[in-house]
């Protein structure tokens, strides 16, 4: 999963810059509004059902058909809902060229739905090497698409294309691998099974988008669409920072924690030892972002995007402060408790934006910087609350984070001394003495800090490489 996330997302990271040289701010920013709703419907298209697949136990042959047909059925509705709900939108918002971009969009609901059955059948089997096969060919495929379009100029629907051609081939792929056809079945009681479960997933999730709908409205209205669209492309570098580190954990950690909850101890330890190698992968790459951006989006990018530095910047170190929020995540849904995870997102995305809307008017480095502070306070929330689920004290929680700090002051300040020194004798300099500052320094901080989780990484490096070694010869006699 995890090379998956490095192929997809550095040639999701090449398209992007090809894409940013090729297309206006204000694409991003129309296509990102577009973009921002169509998740809600997925989520109502999926209803929570594909998450209780995955933990529960010993589930029916009828429960898996009973969850396929009711996605069947939303992703058509909501799919054709879609189109319609462009002209509504295109007035509130007051942006044109809304309603056929959610048109063109529309089909991606329904394909996304019939897949998701299938696609929870592979995760629950921990079929992940298939999962990641099928995401490397649809990802090249549609960035390829993306970028001979936006060649030819045909803008903004480069970005569409390249979401609807990734969805149909994951879809296709995902059908193919996991071998499995529905019967037609359709059992009420497990409807109600699943719902029950699934309602506080989709209210997670419902939150989530909500509130990156509601930032995006209120960014996109305040500063217009170049605002959003700026904010757009240094969150963007962000996602690709997580996915390159520790994005693939979290579908993992799923299934793990829920074959694992019947026993504490277990569970504790592998929750602190994932924490650990958590905060060891993302601090190095989200210093080097925070170190390097003023040099690093320019050169990337396009001078163009030189206002994007500051919130990629800001983004960088609330995504320090954040970095165990995915595992938690995992974690509570693993032990079949997605209502404490509702509430707790409830009240962090509440606080977002509130704060987006009190510091909008002031610029983008204000909305980015009251990201920060949300996530310190998201950061000090989640320890009681994990903590009583896995019997974890808050101080061994707060030891950890605090670790965690530690290693993100050294390689930050190390890396940054570097980066000054070397823009004295030029930009590609100035990036290469930074990001060999901050490795070094990092290797070191890490096995002084976190020795369990770079023993693990060793470890399993080692297993990795033993994979390729030659068998040994059997001689006779």
């Amino acid at each position: 999963m995890t090379a998956q996330k490095w192929f997809n997302r550095i040639g999701g990271l090449v398209t992007v810059v090809i894409l940013a040289r090729l297309l206006e701010p204000a694409d991003f920013g129309l296509v990102a509004i577009a973009l921002s709703i169509i998740p809600f419907l997925y989520l109502l298209a999926d209803l929570g059902f594909s998450a209780y697949l995955i933990q529960t136990d010993d589930p029916s042959p009828e429960l898996f058909s009973t969850a396929f047909w009711y996605a069947l059925s939303a992703g058509l509705i909501l799919a054709l809902a879609l189109g319609f709900l462009g002209y509504p939108l295109q007035l509130l918002l007051g942006v044109e060229h809304v309603v056929p971009i959610m048109w063109a969009l529309s089909p991606a609901v329904f394909i996304v739905a019939i897949g998701s059955v299938p696609n929870a059948i592979l995760r629950r089997n921990m079929r992940f090497d298939a999962i990641a096969q099928q995401a490397m060919i649809a990802g090249t495929v549609s960035q390829i698409a993306a970028i001979i379009l936006a060649l030819n100029g045909f803008g903004v629907w480069a970005l569409i294309a390249q979401t609807l051609v990734s969805q149909v081939i994951t879809t296709l792929l995902i059908w193919r691998a996991a071998k499995w056809l529905p019967s037609l079945a359709f059992g009420f009681t497990e409807f109600r099974r699943m719902a029950i479960y699934g309602v506080n997933v989709v209210a997670v999730e419902f939150v989530a988008l909500g509130r990156g709908w509601a930032e995006n409205t209120i960014v996109a209205s305040t500063l217009g669409l170049n605002g959003l669209g700026y904010l757009n492309v240094a969150q963007r570098l962000i996602v690709v920072a997580q996915d390159l580190t520790v994005t693939a954990i979290t579908p993992v950690s799923v299934v793990v924690f829920s074959q694992l909850r019947v026993d504490a101890r277990k569970i504790s330890a592998a929750y602190e030892l994932a924490q650990s190698a958590v905060y060891a992968l993302v601090i190095p790459v989200m210093v080097f972002i925070a170190v390097c951006a003023p040099t690093l989006i320019p050169m990337v990018f396009g001078e163009q995007w030189g206002a994007s530095v500051i919130p990629a910047q800001a983004l960088a170190i609330a995504g320090i402060l954040t970095t165990g929020a995915s595992l938690d995540h995992g974690l509570l849904y693993g032990l079949g408790k997605p209502a404490i995870w509702f509430f707790y997102a409830l009240a962090v995305d509440a606080a977002t934006v509130a704060m987006t809307f009190m510091l909008a008017p002031h610029g983008l480095g204000a909305v980015t910087f009251g990201f920060v502070c949300v996530a310190l306070f998201a950061t000090l929330a989640r320890w009681p609350l994990i903590g009583r689920q896995i019997q974890l004290k808050v101080c061994d929680l707060a030891e950890q984070f605090g670790r965690a700090l530690i290693l993100a002051l050294v390689t930050g300040t190390i890396g940054a001394l570097a980066y000054v020194l070397g823009n004295e004798q030029g930009r590609i300099v100035a990036i290469l003495a930074a990001g060999l500052s901050i490795s070094v320094s990092w290797l070191g901080a890490v096995y002084l800090l976190f020795p369990s989780a770079l023993a693990e990484g060793k470890r399993l490096a080692l297993q990795f490489l033993g994979k390729f070694r030659p068998a040994p010869a059997v001689v006779d006699g």
